[in-house]
């Protein structure tokens, strides 16, 4: 507890420094956040050796480090006790995949062990997370820190060898799902870097052997995908699903978060949330308890499902299953699929499925770098079977839009989001079909960049919030597809919304207001906060920043 005390002060007085510092800032610098964001890396950089990386804000219980099951203890992790007050613990038995370890075995949370230094987003998040470590390397990259882009890639061949897969994030609570698959892009990042190996006979020898060592382990990652469980009913294609029953154990920090959900649901009772609420009490007897174990979740696990209560009322059990499917998708929460994207379990995702398009087309073509043509034929083949799905299910050509298929019910999703650009990234997009895609760009262009939807909920994950991710997938795909014009003009504003944010406090955010062009982010219901950091922004603001410059250059010369 007193390490995490001083990790809060330590942030806090970080926070209140910068803040003062910039206060007096009368316009946006473009040096000052370039600055920032490249003094930002070692910051945001955590290691095994580092006490400092072993602290879980979200839980704050004291600091546990597991090993994996029968792996001896490092000598890097033999002075954690001494020095950080840390318990190291092994995991009981060999993990080979997603959800084989409960977490509710194990006696306490805790971070599982990484072999090499990585970066965290920033703020509540001390942890190397999936999706977010893919743009993470990209900025990582764009400021040489190439090293430290080929140690995360390397954290994740261990999370797959390891712990099933790759994780949400290197806590123990986390062992039951996975995030947005981006493990492709960021082998051929650091494969196709020169940077990344040394360029002689010897390190192009040892390229290719790190590049057959992670081909294999992709493989296996991909499998997560093709579980029973990962499969959206028999269209082909795949949605987000968790491991995990009930509500999720880092949402103790938050003890709000479902109560709020059950009174908006009460004060909305036409929203489409049918089903999500069931009677129960605030503190059951024994057998309300066994009922609610059935319907809803097991009160005797956790202070996180006794206080998920508001009155009179408890969330169901499917609910929780949706909810913890919308972790596992990154978009955590907007409306996207129902009130709180409570069906999102029910649901095949534009932004999935074109991921998996690109990481089967990267099989393809490491198959073919490696000599692998049997291989490479495979995965040519599924690839294209995954296109004739997407564009079976997803792609609605009157409407000129990718969009969300719930195939529960066998409806086309109308509920405009940004994934509906996803398909221009992965170039599963025809160009007619991005012409049209572009067309109605205006759904979610605005002053400061890209909106994640134009309907506003209050949630974090809709209007009109923007985040770093969703605009960058938006702009590269733009950006390959041939609309420069048009991502170059969103990569600006997009920069100029961070510019602006960081002269206003002199800090760089999770998320922003790309209506009002700043980081005055305000949430109605649910996560309330706008971290700090911040890992995705510091890297998609540097590679915007290429995009701009590029178009500029382009400009200038006349062509």
């Amino acid at each position: 507890m007193k390490l995490f005390r001083l990790f809060v002060f330590a942030v806090a007085a970080i926070h209140i420094s910068s803040a003062q510092e910039t206060a007096q800032a009368a316009a946006p610098s473009p040096e000052a956040t370039l600055n920032y964001i490249h003094a930002a890396w070692d910051t945001l950089t955590r290691s095994m050796t580092d006490c400092h990386s072993l602290v879980d804000i979200k839980v704050t219980a004291n600091p546990i480090l597991y090993l994996p099951a029968g792996m001896p203890e490092p000598e890097s992790v033999k002075a954690l006790t001494e020095k950080c007050g840390v318990k190291v613990e092994s995991l009981p038995r060999h993990v080979e995949k997603l959800g084989d370890i409960d977490p509710k075995e194990l006696p306490d949370a805790g971070l599982l062990y990484l072999p090499e230094p990585y970066v965290v987003p920033g703020g509540r998040f001390n942890e190397m997370y999936g999706w977010d470590s893919f743009f993470i390397l990209l900025g990582l990259e764009a400021d040489h820190r190439e090293a430290l882009a080929k140690g995360m890639v390397d954290n994740f061949l261990f999370e797959i060898e390891n712990y099933g897969g790759v994780l949400n994030a290197n806590r123990t609570y986390y062992l039951t799902r996975s995030q947005p698959p981006f493990l492709t892009s960021m082998i051929r990042a650091v494969y196709e870097n020169p940077a990344s190996f040394p360029q002689t006979p010897a390190g192009r020898a040892e390229a290719r052997e790190w590049l057959e060592h992670a081909f294999t382990l992709a493989l296996k990652d991909h499998s997560v995908w093709e579980r029973p469980e990962h499969l959206a009913g028999t269209t082909g294609l795949a949605r987000y699903f968790d491991y995990g029953k009930g509500p999720v154990p880092e949402m103790a920090d938050d003890s709000t978060y479902y109560p709020d959900v059950i009174r908006w649901l009460e004060a909305h009772p036409h929203s489409g949330g049918d089903g999500f609420l069931v009677k129960g009490s605030e503190r059951p007897d024994k057998a309300e308890t066994l009922r609610l174990k059935q319907t809803s979740c097991d009160v005797e696990a956790g202070l996180v499902c006794m206080r998920a209560w508001a009155d009179g009322y408890r969330l169901s059990k499917d609910f929780f299953l949706a909810d913890r499917a919308m972790r596992e998708s990154g978009f955590d929460p907007s409306n996207r699929f129902g009130p709180f994207s409570g069906e999102t379990h029910h649901f095949a995702p534009v932004c999935l499925n074109s991921l998996l398009y690109r990481y089967e087309r990267d099989l393809e073509h490491i198959a073919h770098v490696l000599g692998k043509p049997k291989d490479a034929a495979k995965w040519d083949r599924r690839a294209q079977a995954r296109n004739a799905a997407i564009h079976r299910y997803l792609w609605r050509a009157k409407e000129g839009v990718f969009a969300d298929y719930d195939f529960t019910h066998g409806r086309a999703n109308t509920y405009a989001y940004i994934s509906s650009l996803y398909p221009l990234w992965a170039s599963v997009a025809t160009r007619e079909e991005a012409k049209q895609v572009v067309e109605k760009l205006n759904l979610f262009e605005r002053p400061g960049g890209l909106s994640m939807s134009n309907t506003n909920t209050g949630l974090q994950w809709d209007e009109p919030f923007g985040w770093a991710p969703t605009n960058w997938i938006g702009v590269a795909g733009l950006e390959s597809s041939g609309f420069h014009e048009e991502a170059a003009r969103i990569a600006k504003h997009f920069d100029a919304t961070i510019d602006q944010g960081f002269a206003e406090d002199g800090t760089i955010r999770e998320k922003y207001n790309v209506v009002s062009r700043n980081a005055d982010v305000k949430v109605a219901t649910g996560y309330k906060h706008n971290e700090i950091g911040f890992g995705w922004t510091n890297s998609v603001y540097l590679k915007m920043k290429g995009i701009a410059e590029k178009s500029a250059a382009v400009a200038a010369s006349g062509n």
